[in-house]
């Protein structure tokens, strides 16, 4: 049997363990499976693009566990009330191949990204950064927000969207966390201005300057989440260029992230390394760090680890028929026979 864990399962586990407990448990998986990095068999994500917007499959394995996601990106949803990210995942055994996890990942992607670039700060940015911007206040924004927040450190948030709605809608859920001070700005560059690390998590497809030279200051850590396609960026070209940049898998962020606007040959640097304790971070204090975040498989193997285990530790979700059960495993056609009879339903006595 199959581990089947859908939207409402997942609420409810959230809603037991708490949503900050969820984020740590996802984030300290993360940095288990990047320290051992070298252990997985890893390939770029496969992509089908379309004029308006991309699905993609994010497979990964070790040597116990193979996963992977399905996930899209459509900005235009949500101008037809449809989210603009959606996804879904599996885990399976390598030895048998055998699927012991489906589970929704819409959600639980949301918390993986935030988990992601809270473990990248804590990699690359000033240990004593204390104030972050947040640019694009859509439906990841709560979630980065809550993760600087609870698992660094952060004590102010400056946020800015051009959809003013977006802004109250995050400023309106951050009231829940009256430790962390929200300020809402006027502008990308207001908001950015004396930030110790800036988060930019827009969602338009297209060949954006989020970030300019003129807005970064010496120390800055900047974490770019939204660039992660081919086509679609926020960082101005010159802001990598005078910055150490750091990716999750360089052969992917070549094709999606920021980094597509660089030469082939522009040295970027490897977050596995830095959080295995192999290589270091920022080399000083007034060092501008940049994680290109596009999102990797890998990430999602730790997530979708944390909720089997969850699953089963709170006995969540249902156990489904996704594979059939056979006497005989070489007899798949008899599985069949039991309620046909040459392609004809057998009628109940």
């Amino acid at each position: 049997m199959t581990r089947f864990v859908d939207v409402t399962a997942l609420t409810r586990m959230v809603g037991q363990v708490g949503m900050v407990a969820f984020l740590e448990r996802i984030a300290d998986q993360m940095r288990i499976d990047f320290a051992r990095w070298e252990s997985f068999d890893k390939c770029a994500r496969v992509a089908s693009h379309s004029d308006t917007g991309v699905i993609e499959l994010m497979p990964v394995a070790d040597g116990d566990h193979y996963a992977f996601k399905y996930v899209n990106g459509h900005p235009i949803n949500a101008t037809r009330g449809v989210s603009t990210v959606m996804a879904f995942g599996a885990l399976a055994e390598v030895e048998t191949g055998y699927p012991v996890l489906v589970s929704e990942l819409t959600l639980t992607t949301a918390f993986r990204t935030a988990a992601a670039s809270v473990i990248a700060a804590e990699a690359l940015a000033r240990p004593d950064a204390r104030v972050m911007a947040l640019i694009g206040c859509g439906a990841q924004s709560e979630f980065q927000a809550l993760a600087f927040h609870t698992l660094l450190g952060i004590e102010e948030i400056r946020i800015f969207d051009i959809d003013k709605n977006a802004m109250r809608k995050l400023a309106a859920h951050l009231m829940r966390f009256p430790s962390l001070k929200v300020v809402s700005s006027a502008s990308a560059a207001a908001a950015v201005k004396g930030a110790d690390i800036v988060t930019t998590c827009t969602a338009d497809k297209n060949w954006a300057t989020i970030l300019t030279p003129d807005m970064i200051e010496p120390g800055m850590h900047v974490n770019g989440v939204g660039g992660d396609c081919p086509g679609k960026t926020e960082l101005h070209a010159d802001v990598l260029r005078n910055a150490k940049i750091f990716v999750e898998y360089e052969p992917q962020t070549r094709i999606e992230g920021d980094i597509q606007q660089l030469p082939e040959d522009h040295p970027v640097h490897d977050l596995w390394r830095v959080i295995a304790g192999d290589s270091i971070g920022r080399d000083n204090a007034e060092q501008v760090t940049v994680f290109d975040s596009v999102g990797f498989a890998l990430e999602d193997f730790s997530a979708l680890t944390c909720v089997h285990a969850l699953a089963l530790e709170l006995d969540e979700g249902m156990e489904i028929d996704l594979i059939p059960e056979l006497n005989d495993p070489k007899d798949l056609f008899g599985r069949l026979l039991a309620v046909t009879v040459d392609n004809t339903p057998v009628k109940a006595a």
